[in-house]
């Protein structure tokens, strides 16, 4: 065999491995597995209610703001209370503070700067106004007995207007630089808690930088979701009880606000219930319960939580639930049309199209369709 020959069969080889080996890489891609979605499943249970349907709230202050600056600069000093250990700390959360009340202050010498230079021009200018002033009057008297020419009453009036207008330029100068003096102090706008300090002395801020949030807490909203088939039993101004598993007892609050259109994602409308908190028990961030109406169910109902129900594709006015079709930690996907009842706090009431104990679709139903595979998480 010659050398030629030996070295085409030597290259053949070669390639003939490596068209195998990127065959076998190609099969390897197409094999790996397509990443399943996470879902989480919930089964169809039977309820029943005793007492009136009860909905989850969550509490949150009557109003709260962020506290900005508008002067820039470095802080000066901030708010300084009494601490727990006796001494003297800076203002932060969990401190109640008055309306007026000073929190921080920007470093001033600049603004003073600028109002004592807004003085200065001012008396500068005045004494230009006083001048012309002397000086228009001699020459309206000279006009007057024919002594002085037009022009030059014209000239005087002139300069006595231009120094007048000078003088007020001043003096609007003057009332800008006292305003942004005053913003170098930064005021609590009402009675409230401190929720949040952004700031320490040394912090450089500027315009829009915020420097506290504050809540007024003296009277709370307790917000909550009602479903479309339960919005109708709820009216502005109407009673209703609310209870904490913080705090015993029953509290009670007139609904103030209901939201004209429902979340898009969960499909509620949000409720705002108003509660007089004069010593300050309900706390913002507490979670409530929410007494809606007084039906009692008097058997069993096949119910779902809220979330698992869709809209089916296939007809828009209909209803639909993903029914979960478990095998392991997966599960195939089946897109089931239901029909629909009464809400009960965060569950609804499935006439039709399931069974007690089959498993649906509560997180991601609206990202799956009919025949998905999925991957079911806790």
């Amino acid at each position: 065999m010659n050398q030629t020959t030996y070295m085409q069969r030597i290259l053949l080889i070669f390639a003939v491995g490596a068209l195998g080996l990127s065959l076998a890489a190609c099969n390897e891609a197409k094999s790996e597995p397509k990443a399943l979605l996470p879902v989480q499943v919930a089964p169809v249970q039977n309820i029943t209610v005793e007492n009136g349907v009860r909905y989850s709230a969550e509490i949150v202050p009557y109003s709260q703001v962020d506290l900005a600056f508008k002067s820039s600069g470095y802080i000066d000093s901030v708010r300084q209370v009494k601490g727990a250990e006796g001494g003297m700390r800076n203002i932060d959360q969990g401190d109640w503070v008055k309306k007026g009340s000073t929190l921080a202050l920007v470093h001033q010498q600049d603004y003073l700067d600028k109002l004592e230079q807004a003085k200065a021009q001012l008396a500068r200018n005045q004494a230009e106004y006083d001048k012309a002033k002397l000086s228009f009057d001699r020459t309206a008297a000279l006009y007057a007995s024919q002594s002085a020419t037009r022009p030059d009453f014209d000239s005087a009036k002139a300069q006595l207007d231009s120094t007048a207008a000078s003088v007020d330029a001043a003096k609007a100068q003057i009332g800008e630089a006292q305003v942004a003096l005053s913003y170098c102090s930064l005021q609590s706008p009402f009675d409230g808690w401190i929720v949040k300090r952004s700031v320490d002395v040394g912090t450089l801020v500027g315009p829009a930088t915020n420097g506290f949030t504050l809540a007024d807490t003296r009277s709370v909203r307790v917000v909550f979701g009602v479903p479309d088939l339960a919005i109708s039993r709820v009216q502005v101004g109407q009673l209703l009880a609310v209870t904490t598993d913080a705090l015993a007892g029953e509290f009670r609050g007139r609904v103030t606000n209901i939201s004209p259109a429902a979340d898009p994602k969960s499909r509620v409308y949000s409720v705002s219930v108003t509660i007089e908190n004069p010593r300050d028990q309900l706390k913002a961030g507490m979670i409530a319960s929410v007494a809606l109406g007084n039906e009692k169910l008097t058997h069993p109902v096949a119910a779902v939580p809220l979330a698992a129900v869709v809209r089916d594709p296939k007809e828009q006015n209909a209803f639909a639930v993903m029914v979960a079709e478990v095998a392991g930690d997966t599960a195939t996907v089946r897109l089931r049309r239901v029909g629909v009842g009464d809400g009960y706090g965060n569950l609804i009431e499935i006439t039709s199209g399931v069974t007690e104990g089959e498993k649906v679709v509560t997180s991601g139903a609206t990202l799956v369709k009919d025949g998905d595979q999925v991957r079911i998480i806790p």
